[in-house]
């Protein structure tokens, strides 16, 4: 099919898509209302297209402000503060999954035109501030050929770099601005299709263990589960051996992961499926128990069963864990992490969730940072806008749209924005704690704090070495994932970029008792 005929289809369907269901309010929070699925040809596809700032600025509470301190990246994705409080950015967009139907095609279509016309950096930025004046006036490569980086850790002297297609590590000095040598590969990971192919990670607290999101080749399996062996889980790797096992699964793309201060315990983002209206599925922000199961692709939400998965699996059903906390449906959050008393009373217990922003939704949601307050180590109440102003809502166009969440020791939030490739920091008036008052986070300099909750002896993890194999049982482990939720073609997230094509060739055909659904997704991240 010809350029043009695709420009054709798109806008016939995309006239199509404009006539879906309106939505209602976003649902936040435990107990989120479910509506009926709504399934019609198509789903909106409605991306907010980009448009300057001029003299505006993102909106942040009273009694902070915010600045640009690193702009014309390319791509920037997650960020890393290191121990001496420079940050480190991974830039790049990855995946590699072809478009199944021209459904596919027109969502990779509309999707591109919510993300930056840069090239992917595939590389490492490292930023410095001199003199502590809140000016990074250094901004230099600090690794590159990279392949699509995307999560980042810090344990010990070495830097951890989750590519889409393997983890890999760095030896790093106090002070180092550009890596002293190649990277060394700690293990493969699942990257065949790679239709959500971001690498979300983090240290576990004892600096033991990593753990890396890898999410689903499909939205509900469309190219059958021989396709999602290793697939909508989260892995966790020995930093010692690079033996693995799956952690959790059901997970449809864990998009960012974090350790929750003095538990040890891991909470993830994560972003849900699409085509059944737009109110359905929240993405959400949970705990990831140790065995646990999420539903995905059999049921949402706990048990509320999706009937275009066949065949289905009661038992599995039956033991899906509720989420903690719902962010609302397609917001594609990809950034998540824990706060501190630092940052200010009123911020000072809770996560800030990055929203990447929807592409298949009428309003569009997300594109902003939102806190989502805790007590007694859960979730409690509303989030509340902290990072905001990038959504225009009466033109439904974006000035930004926000990726990684990062909290400073010392009080000050990064964020990361892959549409206007920059990094904005928001700081307190009332000033940062002194860096020789704060301790690294567990990214940012392991060995600290309270040993990880559930964690597995060596005994009973996979061996790397290989790709791994299906399922990750056994030696030779399988591989791929994606951001918000990449895949058709283009790439992305969920609900984030769609911009990679690939001539890789599709997975086997599935095996008649495999599920099918009756409807396909074109990917995001």
């Amino acid at each position: 099919m010809r350029y043009p005929a695709y420009l054709a289809i798109a806008s016939v369907l995309g006239v199509l898509a404009a006539c879906g269901p309106e939505a209602i309010e976003p649902q936040f929070g435990p107990n989120p209302e479910l509506p009926e699925p709504k399934r019609g040809l198509l789903p909106n596809m409605i991306i907010a297209k980009p448009m300057e700032w001029g003299d505006d600025e993102p909106i942040v509470p009273e009694g902070y402000s915010v600045t640009a301190i690193a702009t014309d990246l390319n791509i920037p994705r997650q960020t890393l503060i290191l121990p001496n409080g420079d940050i480190l950015v991974a830039e790049g967009r990855g995946g590699y999954a072809p478009a199944l139907k021209p459904k596919d095609v027109v969502a990779g279509y509309i999707k591109g035109m919510g993300t930056t016309s840069v090239p992917s950096g595939n590389r490492l930025t490292l930023l410095r501030d001199e003199d502590d004046d809140g000016v990074f006036e250094l901004k230099t490569v600090f690794a590159e050929n990279l392949d699509a980086p995307y999560g980042l850790a810090y344990i010990d002297g070495r830097i951890y770099v989750a590519n889409q297609d393997e983890l890999v590590w760095f030896e790093y000095e106090d002070g180092q601005t550009k890596a002293s040598g190649e990277p060394q590969s700690l293990t493969p990971l699942p990257s065949k299709i790679n239709h959500h192919w971001t690498k979300a990670m983090t240290a576990s607290a004892d600096g033991r263990y990593l753990y890396v999101g890898i999410g689903s080749n499909s939205n509900i399996t469309e190219r059958g589960m021989t396709a999602e062996e290793d697939r909508a889980v989260v892995w966790q790797v020995d930093v010692e051996t690079g033996m693995h096992r799956i952690y959790a699964s059901g997970l449809r793309n864990p998009t960012a992961l974090t350790i929750q201060p003095g538990t040890g315990q891991l909470w993830a983002v994560v972003n849900e499926r699409d085509e059944i209206g737009p109110d359905a599925v929240p993405d959400y922000l949970t705990a990831v128990q140790e065995g646990g199961f999420y539903g995905w692709p059999y049921s949402y939400w706990g048990s509320h069963i999706d009937d275009r998965v066949r065949p289905q699996d009661p038992e599995k059903v039956k033991s899906a864990i509720t989420p903690d906390y719902a962010l609302g449906s397609h917001v594609a959050a990809l950034g998540v992490d824990f706060s501190n008393a630092n940052v200010g009373e009123s911020f000072a217990e809770g996560v800030f969730v990055g929203m990447h922003g929807s592409w298949n939704r009428k309003p569009p949601v997300g594109y902003k940072v939102v806190f989502v307050p805790f007590k007694d180590g859960a979730p409690a109440g509303e989030p509340i806008d902290f990072l905001s102003g990038f959504l225009d809502e009466e033109s439904q166009r974006t000035r930004g749209r926000p990726v990684g969440v990062t909290v400073d020791p010392r009080g000050a939030v990064i964020v990361a924005d892959d549409l206007t490739n920059t990094i904005w920091r928001i700081t307190p008036d009332a000033g940062l704690a002194p860096r020789s008052e704060v301790t690294a986070e567990p990214e940012a300099g392991a060995g600290q704090g309270e040993p990880e909750p559930g964690t597995a002896a060596p005994s009973t993890i996979e061996q790397s070495g290989e790709e791994p194999a299906p399922g990750g049982g056994t030696a030779e482990s399988s591989a791929g994932q994606s951001e918000s939720g990449e895949g058709t073609g283009t790439q992305g997230a969920e609900g984030d970029n769609p911009d990679a094509t690939t001539d890789e060739p599709a997975t086997p055909e599935p095996e008649p008792a495999t599920p099918q659904p009756t409807t396909t997704e074109p990917t995001t991240q």
